[in-house]
């Protein structure tokens, strides 16, 4: 044999340990917490020749990374440490047959929850070739279009001359509408210190954050939370209007923020901590973060793909 052939092995090697573990690649979950499935997600990788790795979105805050995910006996099962909330190491533990995962989680507050699970779509779509004229989705004094999310509290937005605003922190808002590939334009303002988010179809927050000055990170304004890093930190001073352009277009997302290019055609891996579901193949609305801070938004429009 060549030298050329056996420095192909360990690469064909790792093909074929990919191709034999089905647990391998992304997956769209529901964690069962009293009567409602929450969303949640989960990426398992091969690093190298047999280790097993990934990141694991909760329902509530980031994509964090998985240092080891082990199997045996038909079992995967991982930990990863609390972020925000809880104070105890996450337990996953479940099992998998062909496109669907199940099992259950011991929370970060050593609560037991039920998860399920299925493959995750790969949403690879052309890009369209015309998109229609840009229409309004925000009424000039009324939140005609607009239905609070599920949650308790009374909804605190309002609309006074074409400008919506969240005085105070509350429930958040989303679109009746829903859609699948857009051009959205939205602006906003935001006070100091406070925080929001755009989720895109109600499943990929596109941060709102008063963070001029600081270092790109996905956390930040611009960022795709928890996973995509804008190129550089375009944020204004807080109390000034800012700007979104963003196109999405399957999991493929542009971000141009006051003016610049920070995230092109880049693919978001999956769901973002707060979604309101983990169906990623389907449609979803505009929705708004109302419950981290005061914020206004204004001059909203969508364009969508010509048939």
């Amino acid at each position: 044999m060549c030298l050329c052939a056996l420095a192909l092995l360990p690469a064909f090697g790792t093909v074929r340990a990919q191709e034999a573990n089905e647990l391998l690649g992304r997956w769209d979950l529901e964690v069962q917490y009293g009567e409602h499935w929450l969303p949640s997600w989960l990426e398992v990788e091969l690093s190298g020749n047999k280790a097993l790795t990934g990141h694991y979105v909760s329902v509530s805050g980031s994509a964090r990374p998985i240092a080891e995910v082990h199997q045996k006996d038909g079992l995967f099962s991982f930990s990863i440490p609390p972020q925000w909330n809880g104070s105890q190491y996450m337990q996953l533990t479940g099992s998998v047959t062909a496109d669907a995962l199940e099992g259950h989680i011991l929370d970060h507050n050593g609560q037991p929850h039920v998860f399920r699970g299925v493959r995750a779509p790969r949403l690879l779509h052309d890009a369209p070739a015309t998109w229609s004229k840009p229409r309004s989705l925000l009424a000039a004094n009324s939140l005609d279009g607009w239905v609070a999310a599920s949650g308790s509290g009374e909804n605190q937005w309002v609309v006074t001359d074409g400008v919506l605003s969240s005085l105070q922190s509350g429930v958040n808002l989303m679109t009746a509408e829903k859609f699948g590939d857009f051009k959205l334009h939205i602006e906003f303002r935001i006070p100091e210190g406070s925080n929001s988010g755009v989720y895109l179809r109600g499943r990929y927050e596109v941060q709102v954050e008063d963070s001029r000055g600081k270092e790109p990170n996905s956390h930040f304004l611009g960022g795709i939370y928890g996973f995509l890093t804008p190129s550089e930190n375009v944020a204004g001073n807080p109390g000034e209007w800012q700007v979104y352009d963003i196109t999405l277009v399957g999991r493929r997302v542009t971000v141009e923020a006051n003016g610049k290019t920070i995230i092109y055609n880049q693919i978001i891996p999956g769901i973002t901590g707060g979604a309101l579901d983990s169906r990623e193949g389907e449609p979803g609305p505009i929705f708004l973060q109302g419950d981290h801070g005061p914020v206004e938004y204004r001059n909203i429009t969508i364009a969508i793909p010509k048939a």
